[in-house]
């Protein structure tokens, strides 16, 4: 059961939201509209319909980082259910192409997050053993993931008492991707010692013992992951998933191999018949060596490419996201108790709907003309275009009831609701207003604007700039810290988990000013922000749009002394349509406040430790559990010996950290 755990109560039209939402959900209406103004509470009114639903929750966003202050918040008011993170495990992305025009052919390059892998597989394996499951997610959820089937047929069952050789259960581990590491033991290893053999639950969370008599498991015990972890016994069987999305049994991966080469052969006499003898030959060393990588570890660099075949999916059939593992039935992690049959309901939150839709939409067209130009010159096989997202049709085909959030709605959701399903939540029950906005010239705007910094930060309040281009941001930045005002840039080349630790320092006064481009709107919280200021605001356009600056002068809205500067020679129609829209909320509240008597109080609201603020660097993430200083002191001089320094200056860091924290 889903229990939303809070000492505050519903307030202000937050109580109407929610029973109009819930009724509306309970007469089944697919599609809700809930527009609620900054600072409204609305994270605690979809909190509210959770507890009231008591189904598994999915919250798309468009934003890594408003997704993670999502998330914290949903992990608050739900300790006792599975609140978890799913975002693109990449920090850095460059995908697959080819440009024919200068015969340039561009690699995958990729680097993984591991500690975001865990927590993808965190999610998906709460999904598939319990329904008390909210799952924040970006909008990469849509992207194939594999076959839940699969992941969970290729699923390891054991129990006490369990007919088992250690060297099968060592073979079944490694089938599910595990590796053998008895010397640096980490999340997706598992190491052995005399009978007892311990894994590294992918998850990152648990390990797992198992303890042999002869050719039989007489013990499993789980314990947190810690140095000095505390093992409790387990009575009940345990399921073990892959450590990879992308696994198949061996008997459906050799059938798949299989129909793979008699693609490959189909696609190399039409390649021959066209004579492009150079694609037909890439194409063939190519994929050949996929197959032999499959064939003996099970695996290969990018295998999803290959996803059609290993899930025997016909071709144009939808892939398998996120969003299917929510369709698929439960099966308890301790050995089946909780078997429900048929598909899940569940209810899909698509938070700043506004800007989460268009990219729900334009993600399959960006990834299917990137693929046909790779499969027309012999890089991929033509199987390869259904390694994709979902289309926006087949997500919707999917979603069976969603509530789209957002202040300024689009034309899309209002038409797909109508009127009978828009609900409003204008009314803050702290009963704080829009914030106030004046329009300067652009002449000495930097000037003018240090000097309105300068009077904010007297009082202690914090400044948020817009500005429109990445470059810019960082300059004005740099320019600010001349001038003796802590300032920081935030843009998307900032790492997904350093974004959330950049917002708390600014929160806690590391930073008096955030300068950045368009990471700084929709939803964030940051209650000790005072003023907003837009630079380049009559630049017409997506970056200074009316949908973009309403969000954006929200970020003001939370505090007593909210404000707004635009700079901007002259008034366009978004600037217009934007001030209007927030005077006519300024409006509704203050008439709200006079009429129950409300004296407008702060936001209090508690700084949160980000959870993975201490692992977000890579050195870090790789020694997060180590604190041996003696340990860390070889690693430090085996780099300095391989001429590593940069490696063994992180190092030595590290371990004045962990010195100084003693």
């Amino acid at each position: 059961m889903f229990k939303l755990k809070s000492s505050f109560k519903p307030t202000g039209d937050q109580p109407q939201a929610i029973e109009k939402l819930v009724k509306n959900l309970k007469a089944s209406a697919r599609h809700n509209v809930l527009l609620g103004v900054t600072g409204a509470g609305k994270t605690f009114v979809m909190s509210n319909i959770i507890e009231r639903i008591q189904k598994p929750v999915l919250l798309i966003s468009h934003n890594k980082t408003l997704a993670a202050q999502t998330y914290q918040e949903f992990k608050e008011f739900f300790p006792e259910n599975g609140v978890h993170y799913f975002v693109s495990y990449y920090d850095y992305y460059q995908p697959e192409a080819y440009i024919p025009q200068t015969d340039t052919y561009i690699e995958k390059d990729a680097k993984i997050n591991e500690e975001i892998d865990r927590l993808r597989h965190a999610a998906t394996q709460d999904l598939l053993t319990r329904n008390d499951v909210i799952i924040v997610a970006s909008v990469s959820c849509i992207y194939n993931i594999g076959s839940p089937e699969a992941y969970q047929q290729v699923s390891l069952e054991i129990k006490p008492g369990q007919k088992i050789k250690r060297k099968d259960l060592i073979s079944h581990l490694t089938n599910l991707q595990y590796q053998r590491n008895d010397i640096d033991f980490k999340p997706g290893t598992f190491r052995v010692r005399g009978d007892i053999v311990e894994i590294y639950l992918v998850t990152g969370k648990e390990i797992l013992r198992i303890e042999f008599f002869g050719d039989e498991i007489d013990k499993i015990s789980i314990a947190s992951a810690s140095l000095t972890p505390n093992y409790k016994l387990l009575t009940t069987n345990y399921r073990l998933y892959p450590a990879h999305f992308w696994v198949t049994p061996q008997e459906k991966l050799n059938i798949a191999i299989e129909n793979i080469k008699l693609e490959l052969e189909e696609q190399l006499k039409k390649l021959k018949k066209q004579k492009r003898l150079l694609e037909a030959q890439r194409l063939e060393q190519r994929t050949n060596y996929d197959l032999e990588m499959m064939r003996e570890t099970g695996y290969c660099h990018g295998i999803e490419n290959y996803s059609r075949h290993l899930e025997f999916r016909k071709p144009g059939e939808a892939p398998y996201a996120l969003i299917d593992y929510y369709l698929h039935p439960v099966k308890s992690a301790e050995g089946g108790a909780k078997q429900f049959n048929g598909a899940r309901d569940f209810l899909i939150f698509v938070d700043e709907s506004h800007m989460t839709i268009p990219q729900l939409h334009a993600m399959a067209n960006q990834d299917r003309a990137r693929k046909e130009t790779l499969i027309e010159y012999g890089f991929r096989l033509p199987s390869a275009i259904d390694n994709r997202p979902l289309t926006f049709g087949e997500f919707e085909e999917r979603a069976p009831q969603v509530i789209y959030v957002s202040a300024t709605p689009a034309e899309e959701e209002r038409k797909k609701t109508g009127k009978k399903y828009i609900v409003e939540q204008l009314i803050r029950p702290t009963g704080l207003v829009e914030p106030s906005v004046e329009i300067r010239p652009t002449k000495n705007q930097v000037k003018d604007l240090i000097e309105e910094i300068k009077k904010k930060v007297k009082k202690k309040q914090r400044i948020l700039v817009l500005t429109l281009t990445k470059r810019l941001a960082e300059a004005l930045s740099d320019y600010l810290a001349e001038e003796g005002i802590s300032s920081q840039w935030l843009h998307a080349e900032v790492k997904t988990l350093e974004r959330p630790q950049i917002l708390k320092n600014l929160r806690e006064g590391k930073y008096d000013v955030l300068v950045g481009i368009n990471l700084l709107r929709e939803g964030l919280d940051l209650p000790e922000v005072a003023l907003v200021v837009i630079l380049d605001a009559d630049k017409e356009g997506f970056l200074r749009s009316e949908t973009t600056l309403i969000q954006t002068m929200g970020r003001a809205a939370r505090h007593l002394e909210g404000h707004v500067i635009l700079y901007a020679d002259k008034i366009t129609k978004s600037m217009k349509l934007a001030i209007n829209e927030v005077l006519r909320r300024r409006k509704i509240q203050a008439r709200y406040n006079k009429l129950h008597k409300i004296i407008p109080k702060p936001i209090i609201k508690e700084i949160r430790d980000w959870p993975f603020a201490l692992r977000e660097k890579e050195i870090t993430s790789e020694f997060w559990m180590i604190r041996d200083e003696k340990l860390l002191e070889k690693e430090m001089r085996e780099a300095a010996r391989n001429l590593d320094f940069e490696r063994a200056a992180e190092i030595r860091d590290l371990i004045k950290k962990i010195k100084t924290a003693k």
